[in-house]
């Protein structure tokens, strides 16, 4: 008995885990989308248009994956804006 409990309740963690989890196009977000929005933010100031201008993020800064990842949303989807995660839900 003492192990169906414990099973239940590690699936109900890992279950409200994978809930929380939240999208920027696509990318994965760490926390709040926020590194995501930054990088997006940034290629549409700076009027990105191709992955290598992205690539450049990575060989300066090599820990700042959301904000490249940001900056490739824009590239694929300009139109998209980044006020938003996938799921509507508004990034701080």
């Amino acid at each position: 008995m003492r192990t169906l409990v414990a099973l239940l309740l590690g699936f109900l963690c890992f279950s409200s885990a994978i809930a929380d989890e939240r999208f920027f196009g696509g990318y994965l977000c760490s926390l709040d989308c926020s590194g995501h929005k930054a990088g997006y933010d940034w290629a549409e100031s700076r009027s990105v248009r191709s992955i290598a201008q992205c690539e450049s993020i990575l060989r300066r800064y090599p820990n700042r994956l959301s904000f490249y990842e940001g900056c490739l949303v824009y590239v694929e989807d300009p139109d998209r804006g980044s006020d938003e995660d996938d799921d509507g839900e508004e990034i701080d």
